[in-house]
C-alpha cells in the first residue's frame, strides 16, 4: 500500500506532468508489451517510466543481449527507478527530446522499440511533436513506437508522424484508469 500511496502522491503533486494517478496495471504493462519481439531486441527506450510498473515488466522478458533505457523527468520518479537493480538498465534524468544524443552516447544509433507512458495530450503541442517525431527518427525500419494514452484525442498526431495505415489500436479495461494503446509501427 505504501508504493501505490506514494505514487498517489506524487501524480497528484505534479499532475501537469506525470499525467496518471494510479500506477499502469500488470494488464496494461502485458498489452504493450505484446508486439515486442524480445529475442531480436538490441536496445528499448521507454520514455516516462514514473515508478517503474511498465519497467519492472520489460526487465522481466529481455533478452541477455538487450539494454533498456529510460527517460524519466520526474526527480521523485528518478529516484525511485535508481532502486532498481538490473544490469541491463540505463536509467536517464533527461528529456525524451534528446532522444538521439542519449542512445548515441551508449553506441546506439536506432531503437527497436520505444514504450512511451509520456502524458502527451498535456505535453505542450510543440514538445510532444517533437518527441514524437525524434522516436520516428530513430526507430530502426520495422520498428515499433508504443504508446499508451486514456483517450484517443492524440490519433491524428501519431497518423501525421507513423502514418494511419501503420497503427494499431487495442483497449486496456482493467486499468486505472482504462487506456488505448497504440502500436505505431516504423516502415
Amino acid at each position: 500500500m505504501g508504493k501505490k500511496f506514494n505514487f498517489f502522491k506524487e501524480a497528484i503533486a505534479t499532475a501537469k506532468t506525470s499525467g496518471t494517478i494510479a500506477p499502469s496495471s500488470r494488464f496494461l504493462a502485458d498489452r504493450m508489451l505484446k508486439g515486442i519481439d524480445f529475442d531480436s531486441a538490441e536496445l528499448i527506450v521507454e520514455l516516462g517510466p514514473g515508478n517503474g510498473a511498465i519497467t519492472k515488466h520489460l526487465l522481466q522478458r529481455i533478452g541477455p543481449n538487450t539494454k533498456l533505457i529510460c527517460f524519466e523527468i520526474n526527480e521523485n520518479f528518478y529516484n525511485e527507478l535508481q532502486k532498481i537493480d538490473h544490469p541491463q538498465l540505463v536509467i536517464l534524468k533527461e528529456s525524451a527530446e534528446y532522444l538521439r544524443r542519449e542512445i548515441q552516447n551508449f553506441g546506439f544509433n536506432e531503437a527497436d522499440y520505444i514504450v512511451s507512458s509520456l502524458p502527451l495530450s498535456i505535453i505542450p503541442k510543440e514538445i510532444s511533436m517533437s518527441i514524437l517525431n525524434k522516436s520516428h527518427d530513430i526507430l530502426k525500419n520495422g520498428g515499433k513506437y508504443i504508446q499508451f494514452q486514456y483517450s484517443l484525442n492524440y490519433l491524428k498526431k501519431l497518423k501525421t508522424v507513423f502514418g494511419k495505415e501503420n497503427i494499431s489500436i487495442q483497449f486496456e479495461a482493467i486499468n486505472i484508469p482504462p487506456a488505448f494503446v497504440y502500436q505505431c509501427s516504423k516502415n
